[in-house]
């Protein structure tokens, strides 16, 4: 299945690269991990108190710190523990 699901992957990958041709566009990352660090990048700058574990649930990731692999400068990471309430 894991076979399948990277297959259809790079198709997806295959097609994106088209259209960033086509359309000349002009961003370094076009893939389909590039869309999905985006994707988590909104739901974290949102602000959401728990969207961190969020998006480690959505991700399937093992645990928050892989999540935080998002991109996120270290301070944002604090930041968003700092709006927690307990």
């Amino acid at each position: 299945m894991e076979k399948h699901l990277n297959m259809q992957i790079q198709k997806i990958n295959v097609i994106l690269k088209e259209i960033k041709a086509k359309y000349r566009l002009k961003v370094q990352n076009f893939s389909c991990y590039s869309l999905r660090k985006t994707f988590g990048r909104q739901v974290y700058n949102q602000n959401s108190e728990l969207a961190l574990v969020k998006l480690m649930e959505l991700f399937n990731h093992s645990s928050v710190a892989i999540t935080k692999r998002l991109g996120l400068r270290q301070e944002e990471i604090l930041q968003a523990y700092d709006s927690l309430s307990f």
